[in-house]
C-alpha cells in the first residue's frame, strides 16, 4: 500500500534538513549554515502513531531570483509539492516573518495542498519568544506549530499536525498491486519495449530518439504468472549529458522508481555492450537493496558463435562484481526471445528477498562457519561471534552479535555472506549484515536467544 507524503519547503537556511534528520532519525540531509546546500530532493521515511510517513526534503526557495541554481531548486520544490500530501512550511522565528515566507505562503495556498506552518529554532524552554505570534498572520487553517529542529522539542506536535491533516487521506494505489518492477536502465535500453511486451501492446511510446519516456509510468497486469506493476521509467543519462530539465527531473522520478519497486530488471543494450553508466545504475538498485534480474536486450542484433553467451557473461561479472547475486537473462524485447522466463524469475528473486531464516537455523549455519574458518585475530584478541538473528527482509538482513566490530573485518563478513548464500540461495537479492558490539544499544547478552 502507498505511503503519504509530507514535504518539508521554506527559504533557504531555516533548518530543514536538521528538520528532516531528526524526524527520520538519521544524518542523511548535508547540513550547513551556507544557504543553498540542498538543491535537490531528498526521502526518507518516519513512523507516527501507527503510520508510516514519506518525508522530502527540499532545497531553498527564493521566490525572486534570476539565479540559475536557485531557479532550479525552486523548480524542484515545487514538484515535492505537487508529489506531497501535506506541506510543513517551515520557518525561522529568528529572523521573524519575512516578505518571501509571505510569498512562499501564497504559493503554497494556491497548490490546494493542506499546509502546516513549522516555526523553526524555537530552542529556549519556557514562554515562546514574541516573533513566532507574527506567523498567524500567514493565515493557515492550522495554528504554527514551535519545534527546536536541533533538539527535537515540538516535533511530536508537529508530526500530531500532520497525520491530523491526513485525516480524509485515501490510499489510491489498488487493494493489490502485487509485485512491483522498476525497469531501470541508459536511455533507449529498450525499456518500453520490454513494457510493451509484457503487456502485449503498445501501452508505451517507443522511439530510436533517447528520452522518450520522461516519467515513471505504472501498470497494472494481472495473467496466469499473478499480479504485476511494472514501472517504466526515464532513461539514466550520466550526469553531464543531463542538460534539459525536464529529463533531470525524469531521472530523479526514476531513482523514486527503484526506492518503491520491490523488484529491478537492469536493461543493457547488447548492442552497445556494458558501459561504465550501467555500472552507476546497477549501483543505484544494489545501495537501495532492490532484488535485481540483469536483462540483456536487443540479443537478436548480436552476431554469436559458441562463445558469445560466455564471454559477455565474464563481461558483466567483472564490471558488477559488487552483485555476483544478480541472475542474468538474454532476450530481445522486439521478438519476445525469452521474455515470458522472465516471469518465474521475478517470482523467485522476490521470493528470495522475502525469505526469513529462523535464528536457530541462522546459529548453526555461523558454527559450522567458524568451525571451518577460525574467526580473525589482531594483536592477541581473537573475534568472539556470540550469536546471529534476521531482522528484516527485503533486502534480508542479518544482525551479527561480537565482542568486537573493529575485529569483524570485512573480508570475514563476506566469508559469512557467502557461508549464508551456500546453504539458503538469497538468488537475486543482496544481504545486509549488521555488526553489533557488546555494550552497544544496552548490555548484549552473549547467550544465543531463544528460536523464532
Amino acid at each position: 500500500m502507498s505511503k503519504p507524503v509530507i514535504a518539508i519547503v521554506g527559504r533557504p537556511n531555516v533548518g530543514k534538513s536538521t528538520l528532516f534528520n531528526k524526524l527520520i532519525g538519521e544524518r542523511r540531509s548535508i547540513v550547513e549554515d551556507t544557504p543553498g546546500v540542498t538543491r535537490d530532493r531528498i526521502y526518507g521515511e518516519c513512523e507516527w502513531r501507527g503510520r508510516q510517513l514519506i518525508l522530502i526534503d527540499t532545497g531553498g526557495i527564493e521566490p525572486k531570483t534570476d539565479d540559475v541554481i536557485l531557479s532550479q531548486m525552486k523548480t524542484q520544490a515545487q514538484i515535492a509539492i505537487d508529489d506531497a500530501d501535506v506541506i510543513v512550511f517551515l520557518c525561522d522565528v529568528r529572523t521573524g516573518l519575512t516578505a518571501d515566507d509571505r510569498d512562499i505562503a501564497v504559493m503554497l495556498k494556491k497548490s490546494g495542498k493542506p499546509v502546516v506552518p513549522c516555526i523553526n529554532k524555537c530552542d529556549r524552554i519556557g514562554d515562546l519568544p514574541y516573533e513566532y505570534y507574527e506567523f498567524y498572520e500567514l493565515g493557515f487553517d492550522t495554528d504554527p506549530v514551535a519545534v527546536s529542529s536541533i533538539h527535537g522539542s515540538g516535533t511530536g506536535d508537529l508530526l500530531d499536525a500532520c497525520v491530523s491533516a491526513l485525516a480524509d487521506w485515501e490510499d489510491n494505489e489498488p487493494e493489490d498491486s502485487g509485485i512491483r518492477i522498476a525497469v531501470i536502465g541508459k536511455p533507449n535500453a529498450g525499456k518500453s519495449s520490454i513494457v510493451n511486451r509484457f503487456l502485449g501492446e503498445n501501452r508505451m511510446i517507443v522511439s530510436d530518439i533517447a528520452g522518450t519516456t520522461r516519467d515513471a509510468v505504472d501498470t497494472r497486469l494481472v495473467n496466469q504468472h499473478g499480479i504485476f506493476t511494472f514501472i517504466d521509467t526515464a532513461g539514466i543519462r550520466r550526469a553531464a549529458r543531463i542538460g534539459d530539465q525536464v529529463e533531470k527531473y525524469s531521472v530523479l522520478r526514476a531513482h523514486m522508481a527503484v526506492e518503491r519497486a520491490d523488484v529491478c530488471l537492469l536493461l543493457i543494450d547488447a548492442s552497445v555492450g556494458i558501459t561504465e553508466q550501467d555500472e552507476k545504475i546497477a549501483g543505484i538498485a544494489h545501495e537501495a537493496g532492490k532484488a535485481t534480474i540483469i536483462v540483456v536486450n536487443k540479443w537478436d542484433t548480436v552476431v554469436k558463435d559458441n562463445s558469445t553467451v560466455k564471454e559477455f557473461t565474464d563481461k558483466i561479472r567483472t564490471a558488477l562484481a559488487y552483485m555476483p547475486y544478480a541472475p542474468i537473462l538474454f532476450v530481445s524485447a522486439k521478438t519476445g526471445q525469452r521474455v515470458d522466463n522472465l516471469y518465474d524469475m521475478i517470482r523467485s528473486v522476490y521470493d528470495q528477498a522475502h525469505l526469513r531464516v529462523t535464528t536457530g537455523a541462522l546459529n548453526d549455519v555461523l558454527g559450522e562457519a567458524m568451525m571451518r574458518v577460525q574467526p580473525p585475530t589482531d594483536k592477541g584478541r581473537r573475534l568472539k561471534i556470540y550469536y546471529m538473528t534476521q531482522s528484516a527482509v527485503a533486502p534480508p538482513t542479518f544482525v551479527l552479535f561480537c565482542n568486537s566490530a573493529e575485529l569483524f573485518h570485512f573480508s570475514y563478513q563476506r566469508y559469512i555472506e557467502n557461508c549464508l548464500r551456500e546453504t539458503y540461495g538469497f538468488s537475486g537479492t543482496p544481504i545486509r549484515l549488521l555488526i553489533k558490539q557488546k555494550g552497544e544499544d544496552g548490555n548484549i547478552s552473549p547467550r544465543r536467544p531463544e528460536e523464532n
